[in-house]
């Protein structure tokens, strides 16, 4: 029998730092992003969809989606960013399913299921427990602007946009506080397995 664990946090939270650990023990952890990316391929069903609602002006000249452009377009209308969910969400669900499948087949029994937006999206049905990645407002703040290299604003715009944290730990099964070393997030993590009753 398999375990599904979802892995969130908030943008710049350090939910990677906790989806690295999860690698180096050697268990799967399909990855909503890298799964939201490929959907978006030039040819993919997504693609095509996209492109008829945004239109060719977020076309690079390569024919890929640029990203920024379509980001740009998305973090400042509500409405643009649910259609583009509406459109993508479907096909990455798709990916991920069929990589848990896999996973069960091949007998693991754990597998991670990392997904940013877990909770806003409603894809706990797709995962057995949750964890979330936990950093206070402070420290996801200084992270975002020195990763992404942003302003105050910019930064916190983006953390807007997503769900306060605190409101995620009320809906969390399990709650790794990344506010310190690694070490003691690896600590909290293998606590947290135990608790779902995995033996390291």
């Amino acid at each position: 029998m398999s375990l599904v664990i979802g892995l969130t946090g908030g943008i710049a939270s350090g939910k990677s730092t906790v989806s690295n650990i999860f690698k180096e023990m050697n268990i799967t952890v399909v990855d909503a992003d890298i799964e939201a990316r490929l959907a978006v391929m030039k040819g993919e069903t997504a693609y095509h969809k996209i492109i008829a609602d945004f239109g060719e002006g977020i076309l690079m000249d390569t024919g890929e989606i640029d990203r920024q452009k379509l980001g740009s377009i998305i973090f400042n209308q509500a409405d643009k960013r649910q259609r583009l969910n509406e459109i993508v969400h479907p096909e990455v669900r798709k990916r991920m399913n069929d990589q848990v499948e896999k996973a069960k087949q091949n007998g693991e029994e754990v597998i991670v299921l990392d997904i940013p937006l877990l909770f806003e999206s409603k894809l706990t049905y797709m995962v057995d427990k949750t964890i979330l990645v936990f950093v206070d407002n402070e420290t996801q703040l200084k992270r975002l602007m020195v990763r992404n290299n942003l302003s105050v604003e910019d930064a916190e715009a983006r953390i807007h946009s997503q769900m306060p944290l605190a409101d995620k730990i009320k809906l969390a099964d399990a709650v790794i506080n990344n506010n310190g070393a690694i070490e003691e997030t690896k600590k909290q993590l293998l606590n947290v397995l135990v608790q779902f009753g995995i033996k390291n």
